[in-house]
């Protein structure tokens, strides 16, 4: 159900640190809504929240919505005001208590998807769905509209370096948001403007096969006034007829395209053209051909909401990606340390390829050039896993080394067979003489990552689940005095 929201409702979130609920809520804030929220793991979404008059209770209790109902020790609502309306993602189980408590009071629950198709529905916006490169890409749209004095909205499931958060409540009159396609929800919104990314079957846990997925954003397209596409996918090409196309490869029969000239390890040069016309060429300062086709599409999103090609030529180079896409957090003991969001076959292959052609060019916008590749990769759900075993392996033999975490289930039950010891088998199948050891715990993997690794290398940790946290369980190690791994 898509509500009407309106300022006498408070609005009140189940889980509002989340990377999705957390945009929202912030969002509201700012215009003026009376927003809290609950979650009882402290974080940096919770802090931006508090700064912008979001209540946050830290437990999920019956208490809670009690506490709300009351008044609570904040701000009361009006007397006339009506009860708060419930915000829940799908990570919040049914049995949750303060959902549970919730309900029994009577109170309207909705999914997020739903506040953020209120949202998109409600004003010129941009929506980018697909199976890669939407969270970049929704994230390069906002940051091109806001260096050219667009001044947008935005909600992203991942933090824009920009703005320093996920959402971001701007004065123009552009929202840009990530159209999750996870869970079908985004058939619910209605934008100006709809881009696809590219399409191929993940999320196996809701999708039976490849149809279902893009039936799915079949129905999205129709929603949107205006769509904008990746011709380099095959299934866009066989699929859907947009309204203007994009590519990396050819500038012909497309509205828009990125050939590149240099292909390089810190970024890549490349011919703009429009509608066959070359225009001048872009230097992206964002290595792999996947970056540049997302970069590409958000230009080409901005320029048919009529801002200038000049003015994004400038803007261009001056992108970063979001947190979690390549994100170098740092040298320990001269390793550059990178975190990366990849957790599909075709992800992982990406991501390994733009890091493989930093080393084998000699440049990077890392701290250090580096002189090897060491994939440390946690595989996520065991649906996913069994699904694409093969792919997975085949992707991570573009290293020079593999470490592998514990499998991150994401609360699925166990699968007979997945793991990763299986996915280090079948590594060892393709790439004989490829070194791949396996972590039987996450503090084990950075013991590992210490012993395996050496000066120079570019460890690149890549998944969806809790591998994020190598950075701090390696700084762990240098706390408990551990002596640095010897040079190889």
């Amino acid at each position: 159900m898509i509500p009407k929201l309106d300022r006498r409702q408070p609005l009140h979130f189940i889980g509002a640190g989340g990377i999705g609920m957390s945009a929202l809520a912030g969002i509201l804030a700012e215009r003026g809504f009376r927003v809290s929220g609950s979650d009882p793991r402290p974080g940096p979404a919770l802090e931006r929240l508090h700064a912008v008059g979001v209540r946050i209770f830290p437990a999920q209790t019956a208490e809670t919505i009690a506490s709300l109902l009351a008044g609570g020790d904040g701000p009361s609502p009006a007397a006339t005001a009506p009860p708060p309306l419930v915000v829940i993602s799908s990570a919040v189980p049914p049995a949750n208590p303060e959902l549970s408590e919730a309900r029994r009071q009577g109170l309207t629950i909705v999914h997020r998807s739903d506040v953020l198709a209120a949202l998109i529905n409600s004003q010129p916006s941009i929506a980018v769905a697909g199976s890669h490169g939407k969270t970049t890409t929704s994230t390069l749209i906002a940051t091109l509209l806001e260096a050219v004095g667009e001044d947008p909205t935005a909600v992203i499931g991942g933090i824009v370096p920009l703005f320093g958060s996920n959402g971001r409540q701007g004065r123009g009159r552009l929202l840009v948001a990530e159209a999750d396609e996870s869970d079908g929800s985004l058939v619910k919104f209605r934008p100006h403007l709809g881009v696809l990314t590219n399409i191929e079957l993940d999320h196996t846990d809701h999708y039976q096969d490849l149809a279902s997925l893009v039936a799915t954003l079949q129905r999205f397209a129709g929603g949107c006034t205006a769509l904008l596409a990746n011709r380099d996918c095959p299934v866009l090409r066989e699929h859907f007829e947009p309204s203007s196309w994009w590519s990396t490869t050819s500038p012909e029969d497309v509205a828009f395209a990125a050939i590149p000239l240099e292909e390089r390890g810190d970024g890549t040069l490349a011919a703009y053209h429009e509608n066959g016309l070359a225009l001048g060429s872009i230097e992206v300062p964002l290595p792999g051909r996947h970056n540049l086709s997302n970069t590409l599409a958000a230009m080409a999103a901005c320029r048919l909401e009529g801002v200038p090609f000049e003015a994004l030529r400038r803007a261009v180079a001056g992108l970063r990606p979001p947190g979690r896409r390549f994100d170098c957090r740092g040298l320990w003991q001269e390793r550059a340390i990178v975190d990366d969001y990849a957790h599909h076959p075709s992800e992982v292959a990406a991501t390994l390829t733009m890091a493989r052609l930093m080393v084998d060019s000699g440049r990077s916008p890392l701290p250090l050039v580096p002189r090897r590749l060491v994939a440390v990769f946690q595989p996520h759900r065991f649906t996913r896993t069994a699904q694409f075993l093969e792919d997975f392996a085949a992707a991570l033999c573009r290293a020079d080394a593999v470490l592998l975490a514990p499998l991150y289930a994401a609360g699925e039950a166990p699968l007979e067979g997945i793991s990763s010891p299986a996915l280090a088998e079948a590594v060892r199948a393709i790439a004989p003489d490829l070194p791949v050891e396996v972590a039987p715990s996450m503090d084990a993997l950075a013991e590992l990552v210490a012993d395996a690794t050496c000066p120079g290398d570019l460890v690149l940790a890549m998944g969806a689940g809790d591998v994020n946290s190598l950075w701090d369980r390696l700084g762990a190690l240098n706390d408990r005095g551990r002596p640095p791994a010897l040079a190889a």
